[in-house]
């Protein structure tokens, strides 16, 4: 499993029935990426893929098939005990019971953009290409996703450079009056583009920011069909954007 630039992809067609798989499948590439660039080691199976970081990266499990088999939802196991660090699993389908690993869980929506024209943000929004603006996106999003086991701070943990070198991988700041205030990151794969670690600033919330990103972002993508994992909070930003929520994706997380 690759990521492939927007240029090198065909935009998919992908119906709200479809969208928790290819909701799966970007979240799969996305993290693929994350490992690539940070160095970390993938396993890639049938039914999963498992980036297994350090103890202060965790390790994250992707669920990529409704239904696991036996033999993997052992090895899933095994990937969790052996955890140097945090686990963290999403599951868009809903259904595979990580209850016995001791894991807490919870649901957000899987949602879904159709292909289409998105307004001109309020705010400047520009695409990472220099370091000194992944640092700032990287800060954002730590502090705006309160990343403890970030702390204290290294430049280019959580963003190594070589991740926006990654292909379909993009990391965007929006600015207000000439300061970075929020941040967030897409992927394009196979087709359909997704969105992840949308964070604003604590200093700027509640100006727009976060619309700004998105619509920023977006701008890029308005060939593609466009899937997200919605927080409580985020969730009427992006309907406001014209998503609409597919299913709801089953998370479990638990601690070393």
């Amino acid at each position: 499993m690759t990521t492939r630039s927007p240029s090198a992809d065909r935009p998919a067609t992908v119906s709200l029935a479809e969208a928790p798989l290819r909701q799966a499948r970007n979240s799969a590439a996305l993290w693929i990426a994350t490992g690539r660039s940070r160095g970390h080691e993938i396993v890639r199976r049938r039914g999963f893929v498992a980036v297994e970081g350090d103890e202060r990266a965790g390790t994250r499990i992707l669920i990529q098939e409704a239904h696991l088999d036996p033999a993997e939802v052992a090895e899933l196991g095994e990937v969790v005990r052996r955890a140097a660090g945090a686990v963290t699993a999403e599951d868009p389908f809903g259904a595979t019971d990580l209850s016995h690993l001791s894991m807490r869980n919870w649901q957000m929506p899987v949602m879904l953009r159709a292909p289409g024209p998105v307004a001109e943000p309020a705010l400047e929004v520009i695409r990472v290409t220099a370091p000194e603006d992944l640092r700032t996106a990287e800060r954002i999003v730590i502090e705006g996703f309160d990343l403890t086991g970030f702390a204290p701070y290294r430049p280019g943990e959580l963003f190594p450079m070589s991740f926006i070198e990654q292909p379909g991988v993009d990391v965007f700041v929006a600015l207000h009056d000439g300061a970075a205030a929020g941040a967030c990151v897409s992927v394009v794969d196979d087709g359909v583009g997704s969105h992840y670690w949308v964070a604003t600033s604590s200093a700027f919330r509640s100006r727009g920011v976060g619309r700004a990103v998105m619509l920023g972002a977006l701008a890029h993508l308005t060939a593609f069909p466009v899937t997200l994992t919605a927080s409580k909070l985020g969730r009427p930003l992006y309907e406001s954007l014209g998503y609409t929520v597919a299913a709801p994706s089953t998370w479990w997380s638990s601690t070393p």
